[in-house]
């Protein structure tokens, strides 16, 4: 059994109480949003479904940097299906942040293009990615400090 030190316990407590802080912090600003009623709650949870779904925000992207026809969608997200693409991009129209225009052409042309509820979509979303970046390098820093504390 390895004994801490008086010191090596003072460090350890130190290093909480600035997380300790931050998650008060937290806990005071939800608190201050206050109660959100159920018609809130209703909207709340659609728009997170709906920002989650699958493909639905990878299609907006795609949009975002520049795609337009519907084989430059395709080629720009990786996996999905013609079908899952048409399907995807009919409801990204009927929620309002997808905007299909239709040219009269031989043959008919069809672009999409994120509207300006898309753009604030992704601009909402861009916080999430750089969340994902901070805490895929805190999880993979975690088995070295843990070796490393095994090691000791």
């Amino acid at each position: 059994m390895v004994s801490e030190s008086p010191s090596d316990r003072a460090d350890a407590a130190a290093s909480v109480r600035p997380v300790r802080d931050e998650l008060a912090e937290h806990r005071t600003r939800l608190q201050e949003l206050g109660h959100i009623d159920e018609a809130a709650c209703r909207r709340f949870q659609h728009s997170v479904e709906f920002a989650g779904r699958k493909w639905n925000a990878a299609i907006l992207l795609a949009g975002v940097r520049g795609a337009r026809r519907f084989s430059e969608y395709r080629a720009a997200v990786d996996g999905i299906s013609d079908r899952l693409l048409a399907a995807r991009l009919k409801e990204l129209e009927d929620e309002g942040v997808i905007e299909r225009h239709v040219r009269a052409t031989t043959p008919v042309t069809i672009s999409y293009t994120p509207s300006t509820s898309g753009l604030q979509l992704i601009e909402v979303l861009q916080p999430l990615v750089e969340w994902e970046v901070e805490h895929s390098a805190a999880r993979a820093a975690a088995p070295a400090r843990d070796d490393a504390r095994d090691a000791s």
